[in-house]
């Protein structure tokens, strides 16, 4: 642990004890629950996937800022009351020392989780899906932290690849450019979300979690910096096929420029558009996706 670090954080006692034993631990971000989600919805599936974990044989830290802490892990009651709350911030690394320095109240996203997670010595993070390159970025720059957090902090980031909303290919740009591994668990095409495949390749391609945990065993011994990320595609049973997506993605970016949402915004108003145009299907296949990412990731942290 960065020993200056410690005054500032919470470390629930299932979670500090499962990391002075090396028992596997996995790390789970919250801005799925602050931003991702509406209420009660949001707070079922956090509980449902710290269970799957400790089903798997390891120990989740949902990690999130509350009053100013940094938590690494929530209790029951301080996860539903996170899942309520209404004004929380959206915490990159640009402003997670702000919440805290503060006294604020924020949901993690990719990027401030990574950093959480590797303050703590947690390794393996399971999330729906990072953030990246924006549609239109060339002109707008709009370009996630999660990016270079994954080139800077080593983390095992397991995810159901970037999120359909983005330019995916410009993304996997930007991650070869920062040097970051991606690996299609099991699959040679990156999955899309919603939606198991899109038209582009898996860098790399791993089939079980032994590999993925050796692999990045190996970058450490090299000094190679930074995390992996792992493309995991949803339950085919769940799926919602990338061609229908792909119209009820470009009315929801339709309705965000007629609406001049920009920045942090977003990301939760296309989602939530939808989540709309969907009918609720997009919010089952999200939940189904991070169940099966909590799973994977449960399975690297114990092969590590």
């Amino acid at each position: 642990m960065l020993e200056s670090a410690r005054p500032f954080l919470d470390i629930h006692p299932p979670v500090a004890e499962a990391l002075a034993a090396k028992r596997p631990v996995v790390a789970l971000e919250s801005t799925i629950i602050t931003h991702g989600m509406p209420y009660p919805d949001n707070g079922a599936m956090a509980a449902d996937v710290e269970k799957i974990i400790i089903e798997e044989g390891a120990v989740p830290a949902t990690i999130a800022v509350v009053n100013g802490r940094i938590k690494i892990g929530l209790s029951d009651g301080e996860r539903e009351s996170l899942a309520m709350t209404v004004d929380a911030m959206k915490l990159s690394r640009a402003d997670l020392a702000f919440a805290v320095a503060e006294g604020r109240t924020g949901g993690t996203t990719v990027a401030a989780t990574m950093i959480c997670a590797a303050l703590t010595g947690i390794k393996v993070f399971a999330t729906g899906g990072i953030g990246g390159v924006h549609k239109g970025a060339e002109t707008s720059f709009d370009i996630s932290a999660d990016l270079d957090e994954l080139a800077r902090t080593p983390v095992i980031v397991v995810s159901a690849g970037a999120k359909a909303i983005l330019d995916i290919e410009k993304t996997l740009e930007v991650l070869e450019t920062r040097g970051v591994p991606v690996i299609g668990n099991g699959c040679e095409v990156m999955p899309a979300f919603w939606s198991r495949q899109s038209p582009f390749r898996a860098p790399l391609v791993l089939d079980s979690p032994e590999k993925i945990a050796a692999l990045f065993n190996v970058r450490r011994a090299l000094g190679l910096e930074g995390g992996m990320l792992v493309a995991n595609p949803v339950p085919e049973d769940h799926e919602i096929p990338a061609a229908e997506m792909a119209g009820y993605i470009e009315a929801a970016q339709k309705a965000a420029e007629a609406q001049k949402i920009v920045g942090k915004a977003v990301t939760p108003f296309l989602l939530g558009k939808i989540l709309q145009l969907t009918g609720g299907r997009s919010l089952k296949t999200n939940i189904a996706l991070v169940e099966n990412n909590a799973r994977v990731a449960a399975r690297v942290a114990k092969a590590l």
